[in-house]
Formats: C-alpha cells, sequence, structure tokens
C-alpha cells in the first residue's frame, strides 16, 4: 500500500448530477489530493457566512493516483451536510475536504488467490463500487461477487456502471426490498440469512468479504455470514448513520 498522509484540501465541484432520487454523484478538482485506494472515504467540512463549521465522512467511489473525486451523496432530511450537498452545491463551488481515510476497508490487487465477497445496503455500495471499478481496471484475474440490496430498481447507485462490470471476473446480484423490475425472478424482500447464503461465495471458498450499509443491515450480515462458516478474521466492515 503507498503510504498517503491525510490532510485538508480546497476542492472545486467540476461536476454533478441525480444519482437517484434521493442521491447526487459530485465530482470534484483537487490539485493537492495524493490520491486514494478503493474503498477509502474522506471527510467534507462545510463553512457557514456566520464562522459555524460542520463535517461528515463520506466513501470516495473513485480510487487512483489522479486528482479528480467522485462522490455519490444520499440526502439524509434531516442532516446537517448531505441536504447542501445534494441540492445546493453547483459547478465551480469549493469546499473542504480531509483525506484520504482508513486503511483497513480498502481493495488492492494482492497474492491473495482467493475471491472477494461484496455485500451492500442502499449507499453503502459506493466504496464497494470504487473496489469493483479498480479491479475491473486491473490485471487482477480474482473473482469478484457483488450482493447489493437496495429498495427499488431507481435507487440501485451506479445502475449503468455495474451492469457494464458484469462478466468473467465480476458477478451482480441484485435484492430488492420493495419493488422488484417486472421481470424479476424474486417478489421484494428484506435480505434474509437464507438469501444471503444462496448469494454469496461459500465459506468453504474462503473469500475476502467487505460489506458496506446502515449499522442493523452491517451487523446482521456480519452475523449470518460468521453463523454460515465465514471466518471473522476475512469480513471487513463499514457503517454509517445519518450526515
Amino acid at each position: 500500500m503507498t503510504a498517503r498522509t491525510a490532510a485538508w484540501h480546497a476542492a472545486t465541484v467540476v461536476a454533478s448530477r441525480p444519482e437517484t432520487a434521493t442521491a447526487r454523484r459530485i465530482e470534484l478538482e483537487v490539485p493537492t489530493w495524493p490520491g486514494n485506494e478503493a474503498g477509502s472515504h474522506l471527510d467534507v467540512r462545510l463553512t457557514a457566512p456566520d464562522g459555524y463549521q460542520a463535517s461528515r465522512s463520506y466513501s470516495i467511489a473513485s480510487a487512483g493516483p489522479g486528482t479528480r473525486i467522485v462522490l455519490a451523496v444520499d440526502e439524509v432530511p434531516d442532516g446537517e451536510v448531505s441536504p447542501f450537498l445534494v441540492h445546493d452545491l453547483r459547478d465551480g463551488d469549493q469546499i473542504e475536504v480531509h483525506g484520504p481515510l482508513g486503511a483497513f476497508f480498502v481493495w488492492m490487487p494482492s497474492d491473495d488467490p482467493a475471491p472477494v465477497q461484496l455485500i451492500a445496503g442502499g449507499s453503502g455500495v459506493v466504496p464497494l463500487f470504487a473496489m469493483a471499478s479498480a479491479h475491473a481496471a486491473s490485471a487482477d484475474a480474482t473473482p469478484f461477487r457483488l450482493l447489493y440490496s437496495v429498495r427499488t430498481p431507481d435507487d440501485v447507485f451506479f445502475a449503468d456502471e455495474l451492469e457494464a462490470l458484469v462478466g468473467e471476473r465480476f458477478a451482480l446480484d441484485l435484492v430488492y426490498t420493495r419493488r422488484a423490475p417486472a421481470n424479476a425472478e424474486c417478489a421484494p424482500a428484506r435480505l434474509t440469512v437464507e438469501g444471503l447464503r444462496a448469494a454469496v461465495i461459500p465459506a468453504d471458498q474462503r473469500p475476502r468479504v467487505f460489506v458496506c450499509g446502515p449499522t442493523p443491515f452491517v451487523e446482521a450480515v456480519s452475523g449470518w455470514l460468521i453463523e454460515a462458516g465465514h471466518s471473522a478474521a476475512r469480513i471487513r466492515t463499514e457503517r454509517f448513520g445519518g450526515s
């Protein structure tokens, strides 16, 4: 892993667009950014005219050595930061970011031949998308599989990009909890322990597992994985709450 020192940076919004009905994709140009590993996160700090500051952590949807950063922020209606980022931020605006942060919940090519299982709940797919994209751009032959639990087809982050990644090295399994597509094989329902076991790489293959989503989702999934025989040492988790 390349050592990268976290610091505060001035970031300029160069592009943004709706990602879902409640989320926005934001592309930032950060001239002093040292690059980041797939799965890293950063802090965004906003400063009001009266000097009041608020900061929140967000996963980074991009990876690599460049100075462009992609975020995908889902609005928390009563949050201090996300409503501004989703509704008020405009191209050309400047914000402050602190990072890159996180060395545990990251993926990079390695000598470990075991497959990689990604499991996301809602906007928890953001760092896992960075991992899947980095893997696709690398020469790493390790099989990847993503299990993505989401409310409806309209709530899928990076829908086109994920579909484009599907192939010999990447499999995608979508679980819809409220509304499924008309051609879906299963009716919408919450992910269960049985559904999880049927959709993930078996424990006897000793996959590396990355789980990201709301705290209750991550805790449930982690417990089910261990019950199914997965080693806790092979499971890495990242949780989030309101922002």
